[in-house]
């Protein structure tokens, strides 16, 4: 069982930059894969990030490469998503999600956390 908490959302003009952390609780951390993914209003639960349990290799969507850096230190249980040169469309509430293998499709996450609001003001 893995429990996760997002935070350091917040309001931010373009072009600005936020950190994204997502903390964990359970002693599994470093099993599992983690991914970002965010969610507008209206719309559905989209990827933006992963990487795998031992952070060698990362994946990105195509709308946040060279914008958005993944990382995690499972010595502290956290994952983390360093987003630079925001653009308003990047608006969304952002979720943090673990899973046994990294994967574009939400539902094939196991866990997930509350969500953390960001906003990009133009």
């Amino acid at each position: 069982q893995v429990q996760l908490v997002e935070s350091g959302g917040g309001l931010v003009q373009a072009g600005g930059s936020l950190r994204l952390s997502c903390a964990a609780s359970g002693r599994t951390f470093g099993r599992y894969a983690m991914g970002w993914f965010r969610q507008s209003p209206g719309k559905e639960r989209d990827f933006v990030a992963a990487i795998t349990w031992v952070g060698s290799s990362t994946y990105y969507v195509d709308s946040v490469k060279g914008r958005f850096t993944i990382s995690r230190d499972n010595a502290k249980n956290t994952v983390y998503l360093q987003m630079n040169s925001l653009k308003p469309e990047d608006t969304a509430v952002y979720y943090c999600a673990a899973g046994d293998r990294v994967n574009y499709k939400a539902r094939e996450y196991d866990y997930w956390g509350q969500g953390t609001q960001v906003t990009v003001s133009s």
